[in-house]
């Protein structure tokens, strides 16, 4: 064998040692991170700071399509609010119910009229933020569900809104006088 062909042979040993290297370390890390929190989130993003409602609305959606709100006027965010039949008090009560029948799903914050919850997606540790703003008056909770990271969702926060808006009318129901 020539010098040449042993020193490549020696090079590509070397990198190859390194990238298992790094592949190893990189999973000890990962199964420490979910040892310790019992989630991966490699890809949860940082918490924004325009959430809640102000002057009425919740935030704009940004220009990406991984967001839906019920106050967007552009048709590729709108989506519906949740309408509802009962007090304001037990519309509150009945989403909040409906939110914890979801796994991988964290309170953040709420008051009477405000709900915010993080959603993760299993594996990746991808985290949604979805927020709830009742409008007594409109008899109405808008909605407003973004993904902190990437481009697409595929269409998670608007089949995640539905799905929550379907349990929510199954046990929303008129208070008796």
């Amino acid at each position: 064998m020539s010098a040449i062909a042993t020193q490549s042979n020696s090079v590509i040993k070397r990198v190859l040692f390194t990238c298992i290297s790094l592949l190893l370390v990189f999973a000890c890390l990962l199964g420490t991170k979910i040892s310790l929190t019992g989630e991966p989130q490699l890809l949860a993003g940082t918490r924004p700071d325009n959430l809640g409602v102000r002057a009425g609305e919740l935030a704009p959606c940004p220009n990406t399509p991984n967001c839906v709100s019920s106050q967007s006027q552009d048709p590729a965010h709108k989506i519906e609010s949740f309408i509802y039949n009962s007090s304001a008090q037990a519309a509150m009560t009945d989403l909040k119910t409906v939110l914890q029948s979801f796994r991988r799903t964290k309170p953040i914050a709420q008051s009477e009229n405000y709900l915010y919850t993080e959603f993760t997606i299993p594996v990746v540790g991808f985290v949604d933020d979805v927020e709830f703003s009742l409008d007594e008056n409109a008899r109405v909770i808008h909605v407003r569900s973004a993904s902190r990271m990437g481009e697409s969702d595929l269409g998670v926060n608007r089949s995640r809104i539905e799905t929550l808006r379907a349990k929510f009318n199954q046990i929303n129901r008129p208070e008796s006088v």
